[in-house]
């Protein structure tokens, strides 16, 4: 609104030096066009202009808090049918002796899933056979980490961690793991 009041001034001061016919016409294009800069307002020289008030809203109702949601049921991980195919091989090969066959085996069936706790656990019982129990134990704390919410699955990988540990002669930290919750 001021810039259209100053673009106006500006046409009728014109209009007073140069033909009126002609400042006129620019008066009427300019006035209802912006200038192609703007400029602010200076905040502390300009009365403040009160704003209409709006009637306050009334309050919400209360909304009652959603009843607490029911426990999910245990997670229960389950292997596929390719799988559990690989992983009777696997145990084939490992009762034949074949444990670098087992353990090859055991990696084809972590390659189709590799979220599965279940291949996991069997991994790291094929690593202590093997006598590595370091790499039983990584297999074994993975089974733990990708097994929360399955409590059968925890228990598993948590026995294999536990003679992982021993193992490794680490009773200590083996007695510790068997006093957590998921080994009972």
């Amino acid at each position: 609104m001021v810039q259209k009041y100053r673009a106006l001034a500006c046409a009728v001061a014109l209009s007073r030096a140069a033909a009126p016919g002609f400042v006129a016409a620019l008066a009427l294009l300019l006035g209802g066009c912006a200038p192609p800069w703007t400029r602010p307002e200076p905040q502390g020289n300009a009365p403040a202009v009160p704003q209409p008030a709006e009637p306050a809203a009334p309050p919400a109702p209360a909304v009652p808090a959603p009843p607490p949601r029911p426990p999910q049921p245990p997670r229960e991980n389950h292997l596929s049918p390719a799988t559990r195919s690989l992983v009777t091989q696997a145990h084939t090969l490992l009762a034949h002796g074949d444990i670098d066959g087992a353990s090859a085996t055991l990696d084809r069936a972590l390659r189709i899933e590799p979220s599965n706790p279940l291949l996991w656990i069997e991994l790291g019982r094929v690593r202590l056979v093997d006598g590595n129990a370091h790499q039983a134990e990584v297999c074994a704390r993975k089974a733990l980490t990708l097994a929360s919410g399955d409590p059968a699955a925890q228990g598993q990988a948590g026995h294999v961690l536990v003679d992982a540990l021993r193992a490794q002669g680490r009773n200590q930290d083996a007695a510790q793991v068997e006093s957590r919750p998921y080994m009972h």
